[in-house]
């Protein structure tokens, strides 16, 4: 016998709702709203409403102002253009290069295992764990390169791009192509064909960049 679906709690609903007014652009990029005000255009008492500008907090939407509400984030077009930029480059040639080593099957095991796990939480539709595993994915394949600067350049964006992702994480389709492309640079890197390594790479960074920009520009979730 099948178990009925878990009813949301009310800071889920809240979350939820918020995030859409957000991704609807009925909350504007860079404006303020007071907690006693999200609480009434909701419907909902301020607790589970703090506690989900809390959790959207976490994921980069917005931000929690002790005793003046929240503001929602902003993203700058120009920030993210150039971020990107460099690190398809930058991973790019962490690929070419741990494609030039000649690892053994064992040696690219985390980076399997990170595709692996995209592909079953996208089966879920479970965005936040694909999430998480294409940061191991993306990780593990700097590190695998072997170039010390390359990881600390990248690691010092990181953070951004976490943010950018979250902000259209449940706005994007779901990320099939992406999965495909690491699929495509995993067997690259297994034969050791460093040029086809750095190459998908390359693709698969530049077609994130435009689709992260162009998401950001229909729904208004940057500034100028």
């Amino acid at each position: 016998m099948l178990e009925a679906p878990k009813q949301k709690t009310i800071t889920t609903q809240a979350m939820e709702q918020i995030r859409q007014l957000i991704f609807d652009g009925e909350l504007a990029a860079g404006s303020d709203h007071l907690e006693s005000e999200l609480a009434d255009r909701l419907g909902m008492s301020r607790t589970p409403v703090r506690e989900a500008t809390l959790m959207l907090a976490q994921q980069g939407l917005l931000e929690v102002r002790p005793r003046k509400g929240v503001r929602i984030a902003t993203l700058s077009l120009t920030d993210m253009e150039e971020i990107y930029a460099v690190l398809t480059e930058l991973e790019a040639l962490a690929a070419e290069e741990a494609a030039e080593k000649g690892y053994a099957d064992d040696d690219l095991s985390a980076l399997k295992q990170s595709i692996e796990s995209m592909e079953d939480a996208l089966k879920r539709e479970d965005r936040e764990a694909w999430a998480l595993a294409d940061d191991a994915f993306h990780a593990e394949l700097v590190r695998l390169g072997g170039n010390s600067r390359v990881q600390s350049i990248v690691s010092m964006m990181a953070n951004q791009v976490r943010r950018a992702r979250a902000m259209t994480l449940y706005i994007r389709p779901l990320p099939v192509k992406s999965n495909e492309d690491h699929r495509a640079v995993y067997d690259a890197i297994s034969k050791g064909d460093s040029e086809r390594a750095r190459n998908c790479h390359r693709s698969h960074r530049q077609h994130a960049r435009e689709v992260l920009i162009e998401l950001l520009k229909k729904h208004k979730l940057f500034q100028l």
